[in-house]
C-alpha cells in the first residue's frame, strides 16, 4: 500500500501546477487530429516532444500501417433540398451523382430494429439516430451500420442526437470490399428526411484512400520488476473541430500523471509504460496492431491498463470496468487511504483502446467523464462542438488525480493488482449486450 504522504505529495503536484492547462491548450492547437491530416501529424510529434520530458525517459515510436482515407464533400438530395453531411471515416464513395433509393427511417436503427424491418432494408437508404455516447444501453454507431450493412442496406445515414445543426461524425466501414456509402448529418436534417420516410432520396459520399502509416508513442518508467502498468490515451480524433474532449483531455491528464509520479515508480515493485494510441477512432486500429505484434511473455508483463478516454466535459468522472473480475475491488483498495471512491459502470464499452486489453485478457478499465449524464457536455463528441470551452481545468486536475492513484496502486501491489483473465474470461466480458 501506498504512504498516505507519498500520495499527498503526488496530488499537491497535479494540483499546484499549471501546466495540465498549458498541454490541454497545445494539443487542441493542432487541431482536430484526424489520422492522416497535418493536424494529426503536427500533434505527433508535439508529443512526441513533450512525452519524454514528462517521463524523464525515452520515447519509443512506433509505425503501424493502416489503409488511409481522406473525406471529401458529402450531402443528401431529395424533394429539391440538398442537406450537408459528412461521410463517415472509411465510407467507399457513391457513383457520380450518387445513390437514389427509399428512404427507411428506423428510429434508433438499433440491430433489433433493423431485422424487424425485414425485407424493407434490401435496397433502402436506412436512416437511425445517433446516442449519447456513455450511457446505459447505448448502442454504438459501428453496430447499427453493420447491421444494416448485412441486411442488403444501400446506404447509411446517421442523424445527430442533439439540435444545433450540428453534424456527426464517426467511422463505420473498414475500407474492404462490401462496405456501403455511410454518412452523418444534423438533427434537423434528420428530422426533415424522416417525414420522407418511403420516398426516393439521393445520397452522395466522396473519399478516397490510400496506404498510410500512423505512430503510436511509448515511454517507460522501470519499477523494480519486469512487470507494467500501461496507462493509455489516444492520440487522433475528429475534424470538425478540436477534438478537445475526446481525447485532448486524456492525453493532457497522462501527461500530467506521468510528471507527477516519475521520481516514485523507480522504488514500486512494477514499472509504468505510458502508450499514445493512434488511429483510435477507426476501429482501434493503433492498439489492436499494437498488442497483436507484442510477444505473449511481453504481453504477460502488462497486469494493468487504466486507459483516459474523454475524461472531462462533466463532474462525475466514472471507472467503466466491464465487469473484470477483480476490478472493483482494485477500485475500492487504492481509492480508499485517499477517502476517494469512483462511480463504476460495469456493462462493457468497447469503443476505446482498453477494449483490445481485455480481449487479450489483460485487466483494464476506462476513466471517463459524463457516464449517464446525457445533458452534459460529453454529449458534444463527435460534432463541431467538441472544442476546449467544454472543459474545465478543475476536471482535467481531478481526473489525472485519480488516474495517478490507480496508476501507482497497481505498481505498488507486490501481487498482480488485478488477476488476469483466461480466455473464456476474455470472452464473456468483451461481448457486448444484445
Amino acid at each position: 500500500m501506498l504512504n498516505p504522504d507519498t500520495i499527498a505529495r503526488i496530488l499537491g503536484r497535479i494540483w499546484a501546477s499549471p501546466r495540465i492547462a498549458e498541454d490541454f491548450a497545445a494539443i487542441c492547437a493542432t487541431g482536430g487530429r484526424f489520422a492522416g491530416t497535418e493536424s494529426e501529424q503536427r500533434a505527433v510529434e508535439w508529443l512526441a516532444a513533450r512525452l519524454p520530458e514528462a517521463t524523464g525517459q525515452t520515447v519509443q515510436r512506433e509505425a503501424i500501417p493502416y489503409r488511409g482515407w481522406t473525406r471529401g464533400p458529402s450531402c443528401v438530395r431529395a424533394a429539391g433540398v440538398a442537406w450537408p453531411a459528412q461521410a463517415l471515416g472509411r465510407s467507399p464513395a457513391t457513383p457520380e451523382g450518387g445513390v437514389t433509393a427509399p428512404l427507411l427511417d428506423l428510429g434508433r436503427g438499433t440491430p433489433a430494429e433493423i431485422a424487424a424491418a425485414g425485407t424493407r432494408v434490401r435496397g433502402a437508404i436506412v436512416l437511425a439516430r445517433h446516442e449519447f455516447m456513455l450511457g446505459t444501453g447505448h448502442m454504438h454507431r459501428r453496430r447499427k451500420y453493420e447491421a444494416a450493412r448485412a441486411a442488403g442496406a444501400a446506404g447509411f445515414l446517421i442523424a445527430c442526437h442533439e439540435p444545433g445543426l450540428m453534424p456527426v461524425t464517426g467511422s463505420a466501414g473498414d475500407g474492404e470490399p462490401g462496405n456501403i456509402p455511410c454518412a452523418g448529418i444534423s438533427y434537423e436534417a434528420g428530422a426533415a428526411l424522416a417525414a420522407l420516410d418511403g420516398q426516393k432520396v439521393t445520397l452522395v459520399t466522396n473519399g478516397a484512400f490510400e496506404d498510410r502509416h500512423a505512430e503510436n508513442l511509448f515511454s517507460t518508467i522501470g519499477g523494480r520488476g519486469p512487470e507494467l502498468v500501461v496507462l493509455s490515451a489516444h492520440i487522433d480524433g475528429h475534424d470538425l473541430a478540436q477534438s478537445a474532449i475526446d481525447n485532448a483531455s486524456g492525453l493532457a491528464c497522462a501527461l500530467a500523471v506521468a510528471e507527477a509520479i516519475r521520481d516514485i515508480v523507480p522504488g514500486l515493485a512494477r514499472g509504468v509504460q505510458v502508450a499514445l494510441f493512434n488511429i483510435e477512432e477507426w476501429a482501434l486500429l493503433g492498439s489492436a496492431a499494437h498488442l497483436a505484434g507484442l510477444t505473449a511473455p511481453e504481453r504477460a508483463r502488462r497486469v494493468l491498463n487504466v486507459n483516459l478516454d474523454s475524461v472531462a466535459g462533466a463532474d462525475n468522472l466514472t471507472a467503466l470496468t466491464s465487469n473484470v473480475p477483480g476490478m472493483d475491488e482494485f477500485l475500492r483498495s487504492a481509492l480508499a487511504p485517499c477517502g476517494l471512491a469512483l462511480p463504476v459502470a460495469r456493462p462493457f464499452f468497447g469503443n476505446s483502446d482498453h477494449a483490445n486489453f481485455l480481449r487479450h485478457g489483460i485487466p483494464a478499465l476506462r476513466l471517463a467523464a459524463g457516464y449517464d449524464r446525457p445533458h452534459s457536455n460529453i454529449r458534444l463528441l463527435l460534432t463541431p462542438a467538441d472544442t476546449p470551452d467544454k472543459v474545465r481545468v478543475e476536471e482535467l486536475k481531478y481526473a489525472a488525480s485519480i488516474a495517478a492513484v490507480l496508476v501507482l496502486a497497481g505498481c505498488a501491489s507486490e501481487a498482480p493488482p488485478v488477476p488476469r483473465m483466461d480466455a473464456e474470461t476474455a470472452r464473456r466480458v468483451t461481448t457486448p449486450p444484445p
